[in-house]
């Protein structure tokens, strides 16, 4: 004889792990690295670039993560802090100073082709952070700055 739980089941026990999962949480700590470290304070752009890079790309590629309130909810949260840590592997500005002259060069690059192509910021991030939405405009001088 086949027991199949009722709905109710099902949804009570959805609502309990979801409960006990929220206990699992995340590390919010952001490392803390010399501002003079950063790309803003060794390759000094223009105010207006810098404030578009701050605003548009520093949550995930830097040491300096605001983590919004949404963090707090496993399992967004986990997806959320893999997707930190992947994006500051790929490229820290936090630790700019870290990379030699030919990585900084390379990823300036790769930061101007990413922005022109529209693949970064993410559409994902976009849509919760309207702050790193960016005019053509605004595209263009961070593709300028990072191309020079």
């Amino acid at each position: 004889m086949k027991i199949i739980p009722s709905k109710r089941a099902l949804i009570t026990g959805f609502i309990i792990i979801f409960g006990l999962i929220q206990f699992i949480r995340i590390d919010k700590v952001n490392t803390i690295v010399p501002v003079e470290y950063g790309l803003i304070a060794i390759e000094t752009p223009p105010k207006d670039v810098a404030e578009l890079i701050t605003s548009a790309c520093y949550d995930c590629h830097s040491n300096t993560t605001k983590y919004p309130w949404y963090s707090n909810i496993a399992p967004v949260s986990w997806w959320l802090k893999k997707h930190v840590n992947n994006a500051r592997e790929e490229l820290n500005f936090s630790k700019w100073k870290d990379y030699n002259i030919d990585k900084r060069d390379s990823l300036k690059k790769e930061c101007a082709e990413h922005i022109e192509k529209k693949w970064m910021p993410l559409f994902s991030y976009k849509i919760i952070h309207p702050e790193a939405q960016l005019s053509d405009e605004e595209r263009e001088k961070m593709i300028n700055w990072f191309k020079q």
